[in-house]
């Protein structure tokens, strides 16, 4: 008769499996260390689960459900803990799922820069070492109109060198109105604090005047700055001073004007429909001394700070001993350069750059991939799930155009067994993890952050999740 005890005792040891044929051929994917280590993790479970059971005629496991079980535990630990995963939320600039993609014609470059060596701060010409912001300084300077560029490791670190720079030990006067949380719950007055200005706040939450910023200036400021609140809207009875007025107190006064965008945009995009954001070539026009903005969000490039302005305070930071903690390194150079020089066409830009692609998409071409791919499912798995499709809603996330929603198509998945939320968690745990949203008890596939060679995967993952 079964018992607890004896189905304990049944269990193989750590000896025994590894003596195992099936068991053996894992040291092929892995090192015998995370074997053991597996098999032991596998075991441990198994009698927890015994312990734990109420039937012990379903705590009984064979011998060929512990192998898989080892093997499925081998797998996960050697798989890499940094994937890919499908963006099916609609989300195009999804923080958690690492913002922006790269333009395919980047990785090219990317390869040979990543497994060869490079002229990373060498002047071939010269034959002397060079400087790794040259790589993209002169491209961003064409760009943006502005005198010289350099570029750190994100958009708070750029923020916080600027201040470093032009302001340490100062005040710089800010509008209480711009004063933005960013994401991971840190925030602008944190990181003008660690530059080592004092922050200068002005105004109220919604209305901010330029006697506001005059009357602040004293003996002790080094900067007047201006942060655009791109992950929020401020409406109704509002006023902010422009960049241009900024530009002209500041110049008044013999003090520097600086700008934070946080978003980075380069194209204007209300000619695709999109709601206006201040480029960076209006702030650079606007005579700002430095403009700050990140990489990886609307600029469609890797995670980056970049820093534009006049030449006298971009060399200064480049001599800031704060520059090395906080410098890119080449992978980064490689994918921004290449992301930059699609720039230099728009057309190019906003068909290869996949965030513009995404963001100015037509509200009928989605719709004709959607078909494509609700059609591929309805035969794949139409007996064990409702397929429909589904109007609904994009967004551009990453803090930008908060107000904005894009009008899409979805693929709508109802299964006839398990959850919405179960159903969500499976396709979440494939292999390549399919990430959703639900709504009203149905889990939704977006489609405009999907591509058509994504759907072999989605296809596989749901009838996975529905065996």
């Amino acid at each position: 008769m079964l018992d607890k005890k004896n189905l304990l005792s049944s269990i193989p040891s750590v000896d025994e499996l590894l003596n195992n044929e099936e068991i053996n051929k894992l040291l092929d994917v892995c090192p015998r260390a995370v074997l053991v280590d597996s098999i032991r993790d596998c075991l441990k479970k198994y009698r927890d689960y015994i312990l734990k059971s109420q039937d012990i005629n379903e705590a009984e496991l064979k011998l060929n459900d512990i192998i898989a079980a080892i093997g499925e535990h081998v797998k996960k630990k050697m798989d890499n803990h940094l994937k890919r995963v499908v963006n099916g939320t609609g989300v195009v600039l999804h923080t958690n799922l690492g913002r922006a993609c790269i333009s395919s014609s980047v990785i090219e470059s990317l390869l040979e820069i990543s497994s060869r060596y490079s002229n990373l701060e060498m002047d071939i010409d010269m034959g002397i070492r060079g400087s790794r912001y040259a790589h993209v300084e002169d491209i961003l300077c064409r760009i943006t109109k502005a005198e010289a560029a350099m570029v750190v490791n994100n958009n708070a670190a750029a923020v916080m060198l600027v201040l470093s720079t032009m302001a340490k030990s100062g005040e710089v006067v800010v509008s209480r109105g711009q004063l933005v949380e960013i994401g991971g719950s840190f925030r602008i007055p944190d990181v003008m604090a660690q530059s080592g200005a004092k922050l200068i706040e002005v105004g109220t939450t919604n209305k901010t005047h330029l006697w506001d910023y005059e009357m602040a200036i004293n003996e002790n400021t080094r900067a007047l700055m201006k942060v655009h609140t791109s992950n929020y809207r401020i409406c109704g009875f509002t006023e902010e001073v422009s960049s241009e007025a900024l530009v002209e107190l500041a110049r008044e006064k013999n003090i520097p004007a600086i700008e934070d965008l946080g978003s980075g945009v380069l194209v204007d995009l209300t000619k695709y429909g999109l709601p206006y954001e201040p480029t960076v070539q209006e702030a650079v026009a606007s005579g700002m001394d430095a403009v700050t903005f990140s990489g990886d969000k609307m600029l469609g490039g890797p995670q980056a700070g970049i820093i534009v302005g006049k030449r006298q305070h971009i060399e200064s930071m480049k001599k800031n001993p704060l520059t090395r903690a906080l410098r890119i390194d080449k992978l980064t150079l490689a994918a921004l350069e290449g992301t930059l020089k699609l720039y230099l066409d728009e057309e190019k830009a906003i068909k290869n750059i996949p965030v513009l692609k995404m963001l100015t998409e037509s509200k009928k071409d989605i719709e004709e991939r959607t078909l494509l791919l609700y059609k591929r499912l309805i035969s794949s798995v139409g007996e064990s799930c409702s397929v429909s499709i589904e109007e609904e809603f994009s967004e551009v996330g990453g803090g930008s155009m908060p107000m904005h929603k894009m009008p899409t198509a979805a693929i709508c998945l109802v299964s006839h067994k398990i959850t919405a939320n179960e159903l969500e968690k499976r396709l979440r745990s494939n292999e390549i993890p399919v990430i959703t949203r639900i709504f009203k008890d149905r889990v939704l596939i977006d489609m405009r952050t999907i591509w058509e060679d994504e759907f072999a995967i989605i296809e596989g993952a749901l009838k996975k999740a529905l065996s």
